[in-house]
């Protein structure tokens, strides 16, 4: 059959995925959860608990399906989950979004991510800023999109992005400044410096600023502060989040966006063309996750803490620095003190070394900054306390 062309390719090439004879070559993740399960080494590589959530929201689903909660929700999202999501966003930031005027129910934060970008850009003039590395949908829906990506990068071992750098890829062409924070892969939290400049460079060039905000309760130390909150942000901001990584429900699919009605609305315009709906009965489910204590939520934090640094002493006793996480699931090491040169070469062979899968950060970067990123490895702590001890044990073997 003849080369097949369309705008898959445009998708592919963002995400780095198009081989040089043309064809699409799987993810990073595929192939390191492949080598998981060929070789029964622990999967610290992609970003999903091994365990359940509360059970309170697990019997809050199966009820809902027990009642008949079955069948296609309103657009919008089913009502109570609008109002919850306004009520937790008051309860933790202040913010009053109207639940049924500026909040839309997504499936997860990825397609809330897509369609936010397909909405917004205007043509192949427009550029979005994101920083470098980056959660590796980004690139994709960039591209797919018709606008160009550019980067700012972030630097080991703090990963905070240079002011200057970042003054210098805001322009009067950047349509829209896409903002993970808490930051995947690295587990920065940007200083409350790059915040306010990301609000004022967007002010000044007349950008939207989309937030990718699925780590929010997930902060290490103080609190998450959204860029929304910040004076003149509101109503240039559209702030994205879930519920996967907040209530360890990353295969139900449920997310949203909430900011300015007519930003929202635009992104429902494109958003209802993709999924349509997703999830009644999950929907319902999370409205209650949302409405849970403050307890749950400092607890996660704190438990996801003692995880990081659980696997942050033994990465450090195999031999590789570690980068602290501020917040979020993973953290990034360098493997050259082990004598690594290439991070994905380095990951693909550490199954067999050692019984471990992990994901180099070069993964998420683009192909001509590479270079910065070349030893830079990301592993995972989302798992059960004892994964991570015998993951820790079975790196301490690269360092004897």
């Amino acid at each position: 059959m003849h080369e097949i062309s369309g705008a898959w390719r445009r998708a592919a090439r963002g995400a780095g995925l198009l081989a040089a004879d043309g064809t699409a070559v799987p993810t990073i993740f595929a192939e390191m959860s492949g080598l998981a399960a060929a070789t029964g080494a622990i999967n610290l590589g992609q970003g999903f608990p091994d365990e359940d959530g509360p059970a309170v929201i697990l019997e809050a689903a199966r009820a809902a399906i027990a009642n008949g909660v079955n069948q296609y929700p309103p657009g919008r999202g089913v009502p109570d989950l609008l109002e919850a999501i306004a009520e937790h966003q008051l309860r933790f930031y202040g913010l009053a979004p109207d639940p049924h005027r500026d909040v839309l129910v997504t499936a997860g934060a990825t397609e809330a991510i897509a369609a936010t970008l397909l909405a917004l850009v205007d043509g192949p003039d427009d550029e979005v800023v994101v920083f470098e590395p980056y959660y590796d949908s980004y690139a994709a829906c960039v591209a797919l999109a018709g606008a160009r990506l550019v980067t700012v990068p972030l630097r080991w071992p703090d990963f905070q992005p240079d002011l200057d750098e970042l003054r210098a890829a805001v322009t009067d062409r950047t349509r829209l400044i896409l903002v993970n924070d808490p930051h995947n892969p690295t587990g920065a939290v940007f200083s409350a410096e790059v915040r306010d400049e990301i609000v004022r460079l967007a002010d000044r060039h007349d950008a939207i600023i989309v937030t990718d905000e699925v780590y929010e309760h997930l902060v290490f130390d103080g609190a998450h502060v959204p860029i929304a909150t910040l004076p003149g942000a509101w109503e240039r901001t559209l702030t994205i989040s879930s519920a996967g990584k907040t209530f360890f429900t990353t295969g139900w699919k449920i997310g949203w966006v909430s900011g300015p009605e007519p930003l929202v609305q635009a992104v429902l315009a494109v958003k209802q063309f993709l999924t349509y709906v997703n999830g009644s009965p999950f929907q319902s489910a999370i409205a209650t996750g949302l409405r849970l204590p403050d307890e749950y939520f400092s607890g996660i934090a704190a438990t996801l803490r003692a995880k990081r640094d659980l696997l942050g002493a033994g990465l450090r006793a195999a031999g590789f620095d570690v980068s602290v996480a501020a917040g979020g699931y993973f953290t990034v090491v360098d493997a050259g003190p082990l004598g690594a040169t290439d991070a994905a070469e380095f990951c693909r062979t550490l199954p067999g070394r050692a019984g471990v899968v992990a994901i180099p950060l070069t993964a998420f970067v683009t192909p001509e900054h590479r270079d910065r990123y070349a030893t830079l490895v990301r592993f995972a702590a989302c798992k059960r306390t004892e994964v991570l001890e015998e993951a820790a044990s079975r790196l301490a073997g690269l360092s004897a």
